[in-house]
C-alpha cells in the first residue's frame, strides 16, 4: 500500500516579495568590512596682528575664498607712522654728521680763518716793526727797559696768534679722527635699526595672507578695540581640511601612511579621493582588566587621511563621512 507524501505548504506570492524586500535589506545595511564612519576636521589658523589697535579696515568677509597675499585687515596705525617719520628724520641728521666729519669743515669756514690769519700775518708785521725801533731808541738810552720788554712781549703774542691760525686752516682741511668718525658710524647703524623696527611695527598693522584659503569667521567688526594677539581672522588652507575615522584592531595593520581612500558623503556628487597621513599607534579604548576575543574587537585606532588641495573645498568641518579602503 502506498502512502501519500503530505504536500509542502506555498507560500502567496506577496509573502514571497516581502521576504525578499526584507533580505535585500538586510544585506544592503550590512556594512563592509573595508568601509568606516568618520568625519571631517578643520586645523584653522588664526590670523592675528602682535599690536593692538582699532579695526580701521576689514577686507574679507565669511566664507570667501582668498589667494595668497590677499589683504585681510587693518588696524589704526597712527602711532606707528609717527615713530617711523621720527626714525627716519634721526638717520638723515646721523648721517649729515658723519658725512660732515669726513670732509672737515666748509669752505666757507676755511675762508673765515684765512682772513683772520691775514689780519694777524699784518698785526705781527706791525709788532715786529715796532720792536725794532724800540730796540734802537733803547740803544741811544731814548726809552726805558720797560717799554722795550712791553714791545718785545707783544710782538712774541702776535706772531703766536699768526701759528695758531695756521694750523686751524690746517686742521680745518682734515676730516674728523678716526675714533670720531666710528663713533658716529654707531650712531648711524643704531638710527637705521631704530628706523627698521618702526617700519616692521607699522607693517604689522596691515596683514595679508601668507596661503590661499577659505575666511571661516571674522570675530571683530569695525570701529572694535583688538587686543594685540586676539585674532581678527580665522582662515582654514586646503591643506589643513582632514578626515579623521576609527578602524577596528583587526585592520588597523594593513593601514599605513600613503595609502589611498574614498570618502562619501551626503551631498557629494562623487566620491573624495583621499590618503592617509597619520595612523594611532595606540588604541583609543583599553578594557580595564585584560584582553579577550571579545574586548579586543571594541579597540579601535583613530586614522587620518588628507584630501588633495583641489578637493578640499568639497568637505566641511563637522561634516560625517563614510571612508572606504581602495
Amino acid at each position: 500500500m502506498k502512502h501519500a507524501h503530505p504536500t509542502r505548504p506555498q507560500l502567496p506570492a506577496a509573502a514571497l516579495a516581502t521576504l525578499a524586500a526584507v533580505l535585500l535589506l538586510a544585506a544592503c545595511s550590512r556594512e563592509r568590512a573595508d568601509t568606516w564612519q568618520g568625519y571631517v576636521e578643520g586645523e584653522f589658523v588664526s590670523v592675528a596682528s602682535p599690536f593692538a589697535g582699532r579695526l580701521d579696515t576689514l577686507s574679507v568677509q565669511r566664507g570667501q575664498q582668498v589667494g595668497q597675499g590677499a589683504a585681510l585687515f587693518a588696524l589704526e596705525s597712527d602711532d606707528e607712522r609717527a615713530a617711523r617719520q621720527q626714525a627716519e628724520d634721526q638717520l638723515r641728521a646721523a648721517e649729515a654728521q658723519l658725512q660732515d666729519m669726513k670732509t672737515g669743515k666748509r669752505p666757507v669756514e676755511v675762508e673765515v680763518s684765512r682772513a683772520q690769519l691775514a689780519q694777524a700775518q699784518a698785526q705781527a708785521q706791525r709788532s715786529a716793526a715796532a720792536l725794532r725801533r724800540d730796540q734802537r731808541q733803547y740803544e741811544i738810552g731814548g726809552i726805558a727797559q720797560a717799554q722795550l720788554d712791553e714791545s718785545r712781549a707783544q710782538a712774541g703774542s702776535d706772531a703766536a696768534r699768526v701759528r695758531e691760525l695756521q694750523r686751524d686752516i690746517d686742521v680745518a682741511r682734515l676730516p674728523g679722527r678716526d675714533a670720531q668718525q666710528a663713533a658716529q658710524a654707531a650712531q648711524v647703524a643704531a638710527a637705521r635699526a631704530a628706523l627698521a623696527q618702526a617700519e616692521w611695527k607699522l607693517s604689522r598693522k596691515t596683514v595679508a595672507t601668507t596661503q590661499a584659503g577659505l575666511v571661516y569667521d571674522t570675530p571683530y567688526r569695525l570701529g572694535e578695540w583688538v587686543p594685540a594677539g586676539s585674532p581678527v581672522v580665522r582662515m582654514l588652507p586646503p591643506g589643513n581640511v582632514k578626515v579623521r575615522f576609527y578602524v577596528p584592531e583587526t585592520v588597523v595593520g594593513a593601514l599605513r601612511n600613503g595609502q589611498a581612500v574614498q570618502v562619501r558623503c551626503d551631498g557629494c556628487a562623487a566620491p573624495v579621493a583621499a590618503t592617509i597621513s597619520y595612523v594611532a599607534n595606540e588604541a583609543e579604548y583599553t578594557p580595564p582588566v585584560i584582553y579577550s576575543n571579545e574586548t579586543r574587537r571594541k579597540l579601535v585606532f583613530l586614522v587620518e587621511a588628507r584630501p588633495a588641495a583641489a578637493d578640499a573645498p568639497k568637505l566641511r568641518p563637522g561634516q560625517p563621512v563614510e571612508v572606504v579602503r581602495q
